[in-house]
């Protein structure tokens, strides 16, 4: 296993935040990503402190973005909506706060791009204020209709250099979404020399998938060369946590147990420890 590994808590959505704390701890995991929706019941501020009392670092908050949108009204509130979602990272300990742009098919493709420019510039001196990162996160091109027109490494590049490397912008780089890339190891480098790589998260890619976004697989379980990737992640400087981010009917049905075993046992696989 790695030594820095986090697990998303929509990986083992049927537990209860406080059920995956305890079971993740118990594991040997280090650290948890929660979900927004996790703050239901409980307080950020609260369910970060129950967190770090179980030794485990939180390590990102999911998600903030969608911020194309037609009107200025409706893009004001998008943007009043992602500064909750920053002061929720803050409270809960979360350096980084993941952005799924967003995208819209009454659009075009350049009107959403230039929106999610202007969205997370508006953003970025509220998240300096609290001391959070929007990690844009690249989503799969499947997803340019209506869930981020930000869909390659290069781009969300772009993007930071756009900002000037904005201290509170970086990247969150997800390999279910940009491992097809033939340029994503020189844009992990890219991202991590300019010091805007903040997060990475794993998974795998079933062949054939049942479903594009509810069907991922863990780790170990498709065609993604998870191993090759870490390794230029690491070769390149990057220190932070490997997190686990798995979307996926099959396994939410599974015992939780189990699919948390199956996790620790793929990742010892890939990493050879």
């Amino acid at each position: 296993m790695p030594p820095r590994l986090s697990l998303h808590t929509i990986t083992t959505k049927p537990w209860s935040p406080h059920q995956c704390i305890d079971h993740y701890s118990k594991a040997g995991i280090s650290g948890i990503t929660f979900w927004r929706e996790d703050f239901e019941s409980t307080s950020p501020k609260d369910l970060g402190q129950a967190a770090r009392d179980a030794g485990l670092e939180v390590t990102s908050l999911a998600c903030g973005g969608n911020f194309p949108a037609p009107t200025e009204a409706e893009r004001d509130k998008i943007i009043d909506e992602n500064f909750h979602a920053i002061d929720q990272a803050a409270e809960c300990g979360a350096p980084t706060l993941v952005l799924v742009c967003g995208s819209r098919t009454d659009q075009s493709l350049a009107m959403n791009r230039g929106q999610i420019i202007d969205g997370i510039a508006e953003c970025l001196d509220h998240a300096a204020s609290m001391g959070v990162i929007l990690a844009i996160e690249p989503l799969h091109p499947i997803y340019a209709d209506t869930r981020s027109a930000v869909n390659t490494m290069r781009y969300a590049n772009h993007i930071c250099e756009v900002l000037g490397h904005h201290e509170s912008v970086g990247i969150a780089c997800d390999v279910h979404h940009t491992w097809w890339d033939p340029d994503l190891l020189k844009e992990i480098e890219t991202a991590i020399r300019a010091g805007d790589f903040a997060s990475f998260h794993i998974s795998d890619w079933k062949s054939p998938t049942t479903d594009r976004l509810h069907d991922r697989g863990l780790p170990g379980e498709g065609c993604i060369p998870i191993k090759e990737i870490s390794d230029t992640i690491s070769a390149s400087g990057f220190k932070g946590f490997t997190e686990i981010e798995v979307f996926s009917e099959h396994h939410w049905a599974r015992p939780q147990e189990e699919v948390l075993q199956e996790i620790i046992t793929n990742c010892a696989k890939i990493y050879g420890s």
